[in-house]
């Protein structure tokens, strides 16, 4: 049997380790390596890498993707995809996510793994139809959690669901890295037995576990796994391309990867981290391992965004009375996966109620939209006595959400007349207005400042 092996370092490795911040200039050399050592598909896009490019590094999102797609010529392109969600942390209408996934599969994009934060896949259905539609390859990706309502039967459920959807695979997204390698083996075990597309698992090395979860996993069927380069695996990061190539190896599976081609790979970006390192970039603290999340199920992001949170009230002393209250709060409001923006919401409003002394004193807008039906369908029961509170008489919307929402491409197009010189920057601008406005001016500058240079020069 033949492991697909998926490289992360142009993506969540660079999201994880180092908040995104990687501009192209510094990958662009090792593109061409990349692209002939054998991996299944490179993870290069999506996610946090949109708003980072905008916001941090001046660059545009779309103009990297092109980039990328001209060095590689042999491996698949891929990216992650919130669904309606987009690239944001809100839900977009229907003719903005058509649009959006048609212009990233024209700008270069292969393969789209597409997730709900709550598995509710009416929210991914859009998204999915249309990546079907451009000859891309659908990835339709399940949250792991684990919970009450959690087990094999429901997973199984879902991936039957996605692939009935026309998925041409299935990813178990395992954000927080808590997947154990029991419960690896018995999940693939029955997705196996339910579905023939291919199953794929995405975890993180946050809690140690990830190593040993994905030979468990590969042992019950999965048959693709994401990786990242050693210099930056490990910790909030994925488990080692090497080490797992290695292992996957010696237990008698096949990988397309050149053990040598790697070595160079990880010598090129050595520096680079050292660097990162010494800027500041690079907070130590993320590349240890967090065994706390296995306890109070908080992702390694959702963790240090929590002690932030606390620092500047100056109440990190309260920790772990915040970290007790998490799992409350998660309880009422029906269990959702934590992954963005559910566990930006569950955290924040657990602190809150810590802070404030009383449990939900103050309930955030986010979490009041969530009871309203605005994120999609709760996995289970929501706390009715707080749905009370926080709706009050009005009624929760039970239908999908993205169905009230107008259409917005063509009308936000010609609002932005030639400040958008592009299809995909007036999707930048849909997805971050004020941000992509900021990099619109930003640009004009550059280019007349490169224009008169010029004509001195002359």
């Amino acid at each position: 049997m033949k492991v697909n092996i998926t490289e992360t370092v142009l993506r969540d490795a660079n999201q994880s380790l180092i908040a995104t911040r990687m501009p192209f200039e510094d990958f662009e050399s090792i593109l061409e390596k990349i692209d002939n050592a054998g991996y299944y598909s490179i993870e290069c896009w999506g996610g946090a890498t949109f708003d980072s490019c905008l916001r941090y590094l001046s660059e545009d999102p779309w103009e990297r993707l092109r980039k990328i797609k001209e060095k590689v010529k042999n491996t698949k392109l891929q990216m992650l995809l919130r669904g309606q969600n987009i690239l944001g942390y809100k839900h977009y209408p229907d003719d903005v996510v058509r649009k959006f996934v048609e212009y990233s599969i024209k700008n270069g994009m292969d393969i789209i793994r597409i997730f709900d934060a709550l598995n509710d896949f009416r929210n991914i259905e859009v998204a999915m139809e249309e990546t079907l539609k451009w000859g891309g390859h659908a990835q339709g990706a399940i949250c792991y959690t684990t919970s009450p309502i959690h087990n094999l039967e429901s997973y199984a459920k879902l991936g039957k669901q996605l692939e009935e959807m026309g998925a041409n695979s299935i990813c178990i997204k395992d954000m927080a890295g808590i997947m154990d390698p029991k419960d690896a083996y018995e999940i693939f075990k029955a997705l196996k037995e339910t579905v023939k597309i291919p199953l794929i698992l995405h975890t993180h090395s946050t809690t140690g576990l990830g190593p040993m979860t994905y030979l468990k996993a590969i042992e019950a069927g999965c048959s693709g796994i994401d990786t990242a380069i050693s210099t930056f695996s490990g910790g909030t990061s994925q488990p080692a391309t090497e080490t797992m190539n290695f292992a996957i190896k010696r237990l008698g599976y096949e990988t397309d990867l050149k053990e040598e081609v790697l070595k160079e790979i990880n010598d090129f970006f050595k520096p680079i981290k050292e660097r990162f390192l010494e800027e500041g970039v690079l907070n130590p603290y993320v590349m240890g391992t967090e065994t706390d999340a296995l306890t109070y199920q908080i992702p390694g992001g959702m963790l240090s965004n929590l002690i932030s949170q606390l620092k500047q009230q100056n109440a990190l002393d309260r920790l772990d009375e915040v970290l007790q209250e998490t799992p409350r709060v998660r309880a009422d409001l029906g269990y959702p996966p934590l992954v963005t923006p559910m566990s930006q919401m569950v955290g924040v409003q657990a602190a809150t109620n810590v802070l404030l002394g009383e449990r939900y004193k103050s309930v955030s807008k986010e979490v009041k939209a969530y009871f309203k039906g605005e994120y999609g369908k709760a996995p289970g029961e929501l706390n009715q006595d707080l749905a009370k509170q926080v709706l009050g008489d009005e009624e929760p919307i039970t239908g999908r959400f993205a169905d009230t929402l107008e259409p917005a491409f063509e009308k936000t197009k010609k609002e932005l007349g030639s400040m958008a010189q592009s299809d995909e920057d007036v999707l930048s601008y849909i997805a971050f207005p004020q941000i992509a406005e900021k990099f619109f001016k930003e640009r004009e500058e550059r280019k007349a400042a490169t224009v008169t240079y010029s004509i001195r020069k002359v």
